[in-house]
């Protein structure tokens, strides 16, 4: 069956794709729960109108994904955490604690979710985290991190 989508569906598509699914599938999931409609002949305008409206969007978000980092690049980040004399700290730096300093010290706001921090940080000195704002836009976030 050919839906147009109204909203991004993982591993099917994204808003205003006109797509061919399982006819359970849409019948069942999709039609039902306002995430597609039944694609016709008419339709093909509507899902044009659409595709427009989530371009100009995906811009406007990686023209201010690329802002942002292009602010943070030069940028190191520094946090401060109770450490014992071997450079350890009491506890760890979490994605919270490097979003709230980012804002702090640059007045850029990033989600927490976009922070890839592979394992916590757990010693003082420097370390890089990777941040993706956007598909096409990623960068490492430098942060050092000094004891109290």
């Amino acid at each position: 069956m050919r839906v147009v989508l109204r909203s991004d569906v993982p591993g099917v598509g994204k808003r205003g794709d006109i797509v061919a699914v399982a006819d359970g599938f849409a019948r069942n999931s999709l039609i039902p729960n306002g995430r597609a409609i039944t694609a016709s002949e008419g339709i093909a305008e509507q899902a044009a109108s659409m595709r427009r409206s989530r371009d100009l969007r995906d811009a406007k978000d990686r023209e201010s994904a690329q802002t942002i980092a292009s602010k943070l690049v030069p940028m190191v980040i520094s946090i401060t955490a109770k450490a014992g004399k071997e450079g350890k700290l009491f506890g760890s730096v979490t994605p919270a604690d490097i979003v709230a300093a980012v804002e702090a010290q640059s007045g850029a706001v990033i989600d927490r979710h976009t922070l890839a921090a592979h394992e916590p940080i757990k010693e003082i000195g420097e370390h890089a985290v990777g941040v993706r704002l956007h598909p096409e836009v990623t960068f490492e976030l430098r942060l050092e991190v000094v004891p109290a």
